[in-house]
């Protein structure tokens, strides 16, 4: 049974998360750590959980959610993986950092690209990539279908969705992600989202004002 673990960082307070199976492998998803403490923090626990970090995943590259790519490129040989729409928002994104007066490494590379469809394994744990674009052009989110539970992302948040006044957003296509992608799974599916509490597909439903 996969574990989640969520760490809130930098000054966007984005959440980042490592799901981890039983043999202590895990999975990186929106490393946001930008301070040095907060990346220090990120080692030391997966130091003393004796975990092995296997693969490094990015919901989309706005620049909150890819602070920590080159760290984590860097301490543990992996490569961020994203949908191919996040190309030009990564190539941007050393830029962006510069207008919001929070400098950064730029992150490496992309390792390959995820695609609707595909599915991301640990061990007996198995992740399905849903495209969830609107708040971002690649926006993806990650489904894990046996726990009932999603890496969301900035698609869906507790009574809010992710915003799209930047570039490659659009509200319209952002509402039908949610609709046709996300509402679907049903009500009882738990959202770990990239900012703020966790909630429900059935809470959104029924309280959400986006999507009455």
């Amino acid at each position: 049974m996969a574990e989640i673990h969520v760490f809130r960082y930098n000054p966007f307070e984005e959440n980042t998360y490592l799901i981890i199976n039983g043999k202590r492998e895990c999975i990186i998803i929106d490393p946001g750590c930008y301070f040095e403490d907060e990346r220090k923090g990120l080692l030391e626990f997966i130091g003393n959980q004796d975990l092995k970090p296997v693969r490094l995943i990015n919901t989309h590259c706005h620049l909150d959610h890819i602070f920590g790519n080159r760290l984590i490129s860097r301490t543990y040989g992996l490569t961020p993986e994203f949908h191919r729409l996040e190309q030009p928002v990564l190539d941007g994104s050393v830029q962006a950092g510069v207008l919001y007066n929070v400098p950064f490494e730029p992150s490496p590379p992309p390792k390959n690209y995820l695609e609707e469809g595909d599915r991301i394994s640990l061990g007996e744990d198995v992740l399905d990539i849903l495209f969830t674009p609107g708040h971002s052009p690649g926006s993806i989110c990650l489904y894990h279908e046996k726990q009932q539970f999603l890496i969301g992302g900035d698609v869906l948040f507790h009574q809010s969705i992710g915003r799209t006044d930047l570039p490659g957003g659009d509200y319209d296509t952002l509402i039908g992600s949610i609709r046709e992608k996300l509402l679907p799974l049903g009500d009882d599916i738990r959202v770990y989202p990239g900012h703020g509490e966790m909630t429900t597909i059935g809470e959104e439903r029924r309280t959400n004002p986006f999507l009455r």
